[in-house]
């Protein structure tokens, strides 16, 4: 019945054009019921091509990080975690990288969110990158003057959309971002990973 469900809102997904400045059409991930629920930003210029987020250059590095941790490849992983973002097409250039999903744009979105959580009910967030992260934690938690230094390697426990979860942060694996690359990042990365390969929700879905 669950999938059933994923599978209805997906279609509305699929069918959304509510947002004229976005380019394309909406990514989604599979409709996999899990305890395990991936928010990242938004898809990237060539996720629609492949049909899946984080199919191009990030995502190697973000499946590599779990690889790494936990041992398990990028196609064990998409079969055990729901996978969405907070915007589900892809915003478009801006001059320094790709636009960040506007206040309408997000609002939008969150409807078809708000459906996914209350259907999956998950027990782990996995926020991925900043906007991720700030529509998670609230801005009770991140601040306008928040760094990623202050939440990466870090469990918190939030209510979003109406529902009761802890949250893991990671940073965006985008290959223009040195952040996880250098210090503090690598080893906050690092202390995430092995919060993330602890999780009671990780062991059951993943182990």
């Amino acid at each position: 019945m669950s999938v059933h469900r994923l599978r209805t809102i997906q279609q509305s997904i699929a069918a959304c054009r509510d947002c004229p400045n976005m380019v394309g059409n909406p990514v989604y991930g599979a409709p996999v019921t899990s305890r395990i629920f991936l928010l990242g930003q938004a898809p990237g210029p060539r996720e629609e091509s492949y049909g899946r987020p984080f199919a191009f250059t990030a995502g190697k590095t973000l499946f590599r990080w779990f690889e790494e941790t936990s041992g398990i490849s990028e196609e064990h992983f998409r079969e055990r975690v729901y996978m969405a973002a907070v915007a589900r097409c892809y915003p478009g250039k801006a001059a320094t990288g790709d636009r960040v999903p506007d206040r309408t744009e997000i609002s939008n979105c969150s409807r078809h969110l708000k459906l996914e959580l209350e259907v999956l009910q998950p027990e782990l967030i996995l926020a991925v990158g900043k906007l991720a992260i700030a529509q998670v934690l609230g801005p009770e938690v991140y601040t306008a003057k928040s760094k990623l230094i202050d939440v990466i390697g870090k469990k918190f426990a939030v209510t979003f959309h109406g529902r009761k979860a802890e949250v893991i942060c990671l940073p965006h694996p985008s290959g223009l971002s040195a952040w996880h690359k250098t210090e503090p990042g690598k080893t906050l990365l690092k202390k995430a990973l092995k919060l993330l390969s602890r999780h009671p929700a990780w062991l059951e879905e993943i182990a």
